[in-house]
This record gives structure tokens, C-alpha cells and sequence, in this order.
């Protein structure tokens, strides 16, 4: 057994399709000691690594003025499966400084031929989501990691579907619906999605297709600039049988607020599943100050918006990390020092407690082993 412990380092955190591989190369490994097969690999093909997922972008598709496809091969050890609605980690040199967002799978389920596929929108705050969309080239090798996530449908599939998109919240649910077509179920599905113009329709024809064509499927397409904003008081309106259905809402934090107090005050919170793309802050951020990551040795002085996960990754450290919404714990780790405070909360928690970095701002000083 130790054998087997010592043949399969370092690849053994690396999730492999064939285990066997796994002791291969870790037996390649000690023989080539004090480098690893990795750093023979990467000139062979860059996308052959044991130490961390990668891809290569393959291709980036305009969707409307300010969104784009991107479609990536993925390297060794990336899941061959996943569930439609699930996000993945991107991390993207830019600078000489790696920078990481997770982005909703716009691709669906299976990786057979080894792509998948991300719709990002390029958001005027967001460096990342700007560069996808305007500046990454085809063959731009990036990091991955694995697809996470509990926003999608369960086995088997609901009867009666409600789905309540805006702006790029289409995106994980476009994932569901291609999935959906793809097996040939046809569940019965009313969709409400929101967008400021036509124009901005993240996959109109896609969708204007679908509900021409398939069978149970009510598209309702809630232009703003025109119509007013979505308003939950009119789902009665426009779904009567919303109270039957299962569904699931993404887009912006109005909304969804909106949604949850709905459905709360319904006594149906149970059927309402909801991603966010962004942190659902409360007027009560850090006071800012100095965050120290002790392992790293780099500190900086940051405002009190600025989450502790994005202090560390401008500063080039690589941060743990999954959803960013505060949801999944990936990024949980130990406060050494100091004060941090929840966005979303408002709550301060001090040194000894356990923190999310993604939704904690500092508040006068704090200290990470990170």
C-alpha cells in the first residue's frame, strides 16, 4: 500500500479517467525527480498537465454587442460529465498576473469530444469578463477548474418548469434547455426572461426557435425599455399556475431578492432554486485597512468593498475559490488576526473564526495563512 501511496504522487489529487495513469506517472515522476513529467509534458502539448486543469480556447463567437462565446478544449483530468446549470473556474493570464472568475457552462452534460463552452458578458467593472470578450485569442492556453454547483435540474426532470432569467442569468438555464432538447424531454416549461431591447437577447433565435418548435415550451420575453422591469406581483398574470411549478431564477440581485421574498411569503421557498452572479451586499461594508496573507508574505491597503478573495488575487496569489456568492465554501479558511466583516451581513467575525474570503471585507487589519 505504500507503494501504491508513493507511485501515484504527485498526481494523486488529480482526478484521473483511467487510475492506472495516475501511477504511471507518478512512477515517471520519481525517476525524473528532482523535475516533474510536467515540465516535459507542457512542450509536448501544454494541455498534458498533472498539477492543474487546463484548456485552450478554440474559439470566440460574438452572441450580441457585448457578450461572446468562448469555446475551450479541455486538457487531462477535466470531468467527462457535468450538470447543465453548473459553473467553472477560469483563471486567465492577463499582465503576468493570473486573474480567476467562475462562469455558468453554456455547453451541456457530457465532454465527449472534450469542449465546453462559457457565454460571458463583458461588464465595464469586470477586467476579465472585458478581456474574454474583446481580447483573448484562439489557442490562449488557460486554468480550469472543476464544474461545481447545485443550480440545475434534478433526475427526473419536473412536469411543470418555471424558469425566471434576466440579462446574462440566461445562461446557466440555456444549459438545461439544451440539454432538454438534446434527450427529448418535453417537460412543460414557461419561460420568463428579461432584457433592455431584442438586441440584447443573449440567444433569441435560439430560444425564438425552440418555443416555434418544441412542444411546451411558452417563451415570454420582457423587453424593459419598453415594457417596464420584470415584477414578481405579476406572476399570477402571466404564470397562473406558478405556485405548480419547479423554478429556477438567475439575473441580477433585484430580482432575485424579489423572487425570494415572493415565494417566502408564499410558504413555496422549497420550489424556488436561485444562482447569483453577484454578492447580495448589505449597506454595511468593512471600514477597509490592511490585509496581510502570511504564507505569501504580501499585504496591501484595501477599501471596504473590496472582498479579501479579490485583495489577494490582485495581488497574484492564488486564491481558493468556487462560487464567489458566498454558497459553496470553497473559499473558507482559518482568520489568523484581525477583524473581517460580511457584505452581506454586516456581521464582524475576528481572528480564530473561520471566514468565507469571497463575501468578507477587512475591517481595520486582518491576517490570512494564505
Amino acid at each position: 500500500m505504500n507503494l501504491l501511496r508513493w507511485s501515484k504522487r504527485p498526481a494523486a489529487d488529480v482526478e484521473a479517467r483511467r487510475p492506472e495513469v495516475n501511477i504511471l506517472r507518478g512512477l515517471v515522476a520519481r525517476a525524473t525527480t528532482p523535475l516533474l513529467p510536467d515540465d516535459y509534458l507542457h512542450l509536448i502539448n501544454p494541455l498534458w498537465s498533472a498539477r492543474e486543469l487546463r484548456g485552450k480556447v478554440l474559439d470566440v463567437s460574438t452572441e450580441t454587442d457585448d457578450t461572446a462565446t468562448v469555446t475551450i478544449r479541455t486538457g487531462w483530468g477535466f470531468p467527462d460529465s457535468y450538470k447543465p446549470g453548473q459553473y467553472v473556474g477560469i483563471g486567465l493570464q492577463i499582465g503576468g498576473k493570473w486573474h480567476w472568475r467562475s462562469y455558468s457552462l453554456t455547453s451541456f452534460g457530457a465532454n465527449e469530444n472534450k469542449t465546453i463552452a462559457i457565454t460571458v458578458k463583458a461588464n465595464p467593472d469586470g477586467f476579465l469578463s472585458s478581456h474574454l470578450v474583446d481580447g483573448v485569442s484562439p489557442g490562449t492556453i488557460i486554468r480550469l477548474q472543476s464544474p461545481k454547483g447545485d443550480f440545475h435540474l434534478p433526475e427526473p426532470v419536473p412536469e411543470k418548469i418555471l424558469f425566471v432569467t434576466a440579462g446574462s442569468g440566461i445562461t446557466p438555464v440555456m444549459a438545461m434547455l439544451r440539454q432538454l432538447k438534446s434527450h427529448g424531454q418535453t417537460p412543460d416549461i414557461v419561460h420568463i426572461h428579461s432584457a433592455p431591447t431584442r438586441d440584447d437577447v443573449i440567444f433569441l433565435d435560439e430560444m425564438e426557435e425552440l418555443a416555434d418548435k418544441a412542444d411546451g415550451y411558452d417563451l415570454n420575453l420582457q423587453l424593459t425599455r419598453e415594457m417596464g422591469k420584470f415584477d414578481v406581483s405579476r406572476l399570477d398574470e402571466w404564470v397562473p399556475d406558478w405556485r405548480e411549478r419547479e423554478c429556477w431564477a438567475c439575473g441580477p440581485v433585484a430580482l432575485l431578492d424579489a423572487m425570494e421574498s415572493h415565494y417566502t411569503d408564499g410558504g413555496l421557498r422549497d420550489r424556488l432554486h436561485v444562482e447569483r452572479f453577484a454578492i447580495a451586499r448589505t449597506d454595511h461594508g468593512g471600514e477597509g485597512g490592511t490585509v496581510k496573507f502570511l504564507i505569501s508574505d504580501k499585504e496591501a491597503e484595501v477599501d471596504g468593498a473590496t472582498t479579501l478573495l479579490e485583495a489577494g488575487e490582485n495581488l497574484g496569489i492564488q486564491m481558493p475559490f468556487g462560487c464567489r456568492m458566498g454558497i459553496c465554501q470553497t473559499c473558507v479558511v482559518p482568520l489568523a488576526g484581525g477583524y473581517v466583516r460580511d457584505l452581506r451581513t454586516g456581521e464582524e467575525r475576528r481572528e480564530g473564526e473561520r471566514i468565507q474570503t469571497c463575501i468578507s471585507a477587512v475591517s481595520g487589519e486582518c491576517t490570512l495563512d494564505l
